[in-house]
């Protein structure tokens, strides 16, 4: 197998999992930052915990495996990426912490503590999707920290924690009914427009500071074809807010349908940001052919990855079909 077909394969299963992480703990995030904080409001705050329950730890399965094949497949941008990322990767680990933390407590605190619990979950899940936005917004700038590209980085966080709780809300307009169905509404039309606003910003500054990103999504006739992805995901956010003008639905049909269009947006969006940079893995420093392992090292890994994967693949898939269907009072 040829060197640059082996870089290929493990950046394709890198991407991968970053794709599954943000979709998957995307949604957990989402609904931790919407976790209502009034006194009055138990039992909503705990039927959005048991819509997460069974799944929330085990989506996070899909960041170790990303984070281990960057170091593992390309130890050099590992490297790097961490040099420019320590801080913000220090607090989303904080926040992850402050997550796990506080979920197995709440479960087991006196009843009086519960709500200080919750508002740490709170606290854990938006500061763990703001890091993740702004590592993102600063991935864009190439790293840059100058104060436009440090500006920028803090719009980005902002607009990635606005597409969790977007996804986040429509998970729950799924997994709930009755009048948190009908709040998951309310907050899913909110958390679209920013989210909305957020795709915008980030694809337009991409383009303004990133002159051969530019020229490789309007070069003739390839731009017919790639201009598709930004059209695909205009259309999922006009669909999900005619579709979600219309929910809940007495009969609860196609309550899925929202959190499917919005994972279509997640997609497009992943795909837009790989075909801008590919086949750089450190915008405008370094290549995946530059900075992989020696081609005997990935293919030993390989075997490993065709036998982890499809694992981690199939439990999940397990996970979500044992659990299928409405929550309600932290059951199914």
């Amino acid at each position: 197998m040829s060197e640059s077909l082996l870089a290929e394969i493990f950046v394709g299963l890198m991407g991968l999992a970053i794709l599954v992480y943000a979709i998957l703990d995307g949604y957990d995030l989402g609904v931790g930052i919407l976790l209502p904080l009034d006194a009055n409001r138990e039992v909503e705050r705990d039927q959005m915990i048991a819509s997460i329950g069974p799944f929330w730890d085990a989506n996070e399965t899909w960041l170790v495996l990303a984070v281990g094949l960057l170091l593992i497949a390309f130890p050099k941008a590992h490297s790097l990426v961490l040099y420019h990322l320590y801080l913000p990767t220090a607090f989303m680990l904080i926040g992850l912490i402050l997550r796990g933390v506080a979920f197995d407590f709440r479960a087991k605190a006196h009843i009086n503590h519960k709500l200080g619990w919750d508002r740490t979950f709170k606290i854990g899940s938006l500061l763990t999707a703001l890091t993740q936005g702004y590592m993102l917004g600063l991935f864009v700038m190439g790293f840059d920290q100058g104060l436009p590209s440090i500006l920028f980085a803090l719009v980005s966080s902002f607009g990635v924690a606005s597409a969790y709780a977007y996804i986040g809300s429509t998970w729950l307009v799924w997994k709930a009914d009755g009048l948190l169905q009908k709040t998951a509404v309310k907050w899913a039309r909110r958390a679209g427009w920013l989210a909305f606003i957020g795709v915008i910003a980030v694809c337009a500054v991409n383009l303004i500071v990133n002159p051969d990103v530019f020229a490789k999504w309007f070069d003739f006739p390839l731009v017919m074809f790639v201009l598709l992805i930004p059209f695909v995901c205009f259309c999922a956010f006009v669909f999900n807010e005619l579709l979600l003008r219309r929910m809940p639905r007495n009969d609860d049909a196609f309550a899925w349908l929202p959190f499917c269009s919005v994972v279509s947006i997640f997609v497009c969006c992943f795909f837009g940001v790989a075909f801008s940079f590919f086949p750089d893995i450190v915008p405008r420093q370094m290549t995946i052919y530059e900075s992989m392992s020696a081609p005997e090292s990935l293919s030993f890994l390989l075997v490993g990855a065709v036998v982890v994967v499809p694992a981690i693949i199939g439990y999940t898939a397990l996970s979500y079909y044992i659990f299928r269907g409405k929550v309600n009072d932290l059951t199914y």
